[in-house]
C-alpha cells in the first residue's frame, strides 16, 4: 500500500467556468488556469502520482504546453489511471475543497458522484468535504481564490 497527497490552488475570475470534480458548479467566477482549471482533479493527480513517486501534475502535463491549453481535468486523470496507476488499485479517496462561495453542500453528491466513475471506484470510497476561509486569508477570504486538497490510498492488491 501506498498514500499520496495533492494540493492545488487558482484564482478565480469573471468569464471562466468553475469545475469541480468534473461537475460545473454555477457561479459568477471560474478558475483562471491554462486547463480548464478543476483543482480538485488537479489536486487528486497531484495525489496518485505522488503514491506512485512519480512526480506532480505540472511534469506530466505541463502548462508551457500548448496541446495542454483547455484540456479536461478528466481526460488528464484518465490518463494518469490509464499509464501510471496500474498495477496499482485506488483504495480511497479523500478530498476537500477550500472555496468562500458559492456554498458547495448542494453539489458535493454530484462531485462524489462523478468522480466515483471517473476512478472507477465504489462511492462509499470517494470522499469530498467542503470548507470557507471565513472570509480571511487574503484571495481565498474574499472569494477569488480556491484550493484543493487530496490524499489517496493505492494499493497493488484489488480492494
Amino acid at each position: 500500500m501506498r498514500i499520496g497527497t495533492g494540493w492545488d490552488v487558482h484564482r478565480l475570475g469573471p468569464g471562466r467556468k468553475l469545475i469541480l470534480g468534473g461537475v460545473i458548479i454555477p457561479s459568477e467566477k471560474g478558475e483562471i488556469a491554462h486547463s480548464d482549471g478543476d483543482v480538485l482533479i488537479h489536486a487528486i493527480i497531484d495525489a496518485l502520482l505522488g503514491a506512485l513517486a512519480k512526480g506532480d501534475i505540472g511534469s506530466h502535463f505541463p502548462d508551457s504546453d500548448p496541446k495542454y491549453k483547455d484540456s479536461n481535468s478528466i481526460d488528464l486523470l484518465k490518463e494518469v489511471l490509464e499509464q501510471d496507476l496500474p498495477p496499482y488499485h485506488i483504495v480511497n479517496l479523500d478530498t476537500t475543497i477550500i472555496l468562500q462561495k458559492p456554498k458547495l453542500r448542494e453539489h458535493i453528491d454530484a462531485i462524489r458522484a462523478n468522480l466515483a466513475k471517473a476512478l472507477q471506484l465504489e462511492l462509499n470510497k470517494v470522499s469530498v468535504k467542503a470548507k470557507t476561509a471565513e472570509t480571511i486569508l487574503g484571495e481565498l477570504g474574499s472569494g477569488d481564490a480556491i484550493i484543493a486538497q487530496a490524499s489517496v490510498l493505492i494499493s497493488e492488491i484489488p480492494c
